[in-house]
């Protein structure tokens, strides 16, 4: 028998999601003394803010293909 894959409809934009999530793991970095932790969740906010302008870069009108 085949498993079929569970689907959703996302209600938000990934831009809007990965912001969110970058505000985030900003603010549980701030509560989070120094050190593995805390340097775990700036990696992973840094991460998601190079995804989204990955994301806004390559949504933009003025994208051209490579020659």
């Amino acid at each position: 028998m085949v498993e079929r894959r569970r689907r959703f409809k996302q209600t938000t934009s990934l831009e809007e999601r990965l912001s969110r999530e970058v505000q985030a793991l900003r603010q549980q970095a701030g509560l989070v003394p120094e050190g593995f932790a805390r340097d775990a969740l700036l990696r992973r906010a840094s991460e998601n803010e190079a995804t989204l302008h990955l994301t806004r870069w390559l949504n933009s009108p003025g994208l051209r293909p490579p020659e």
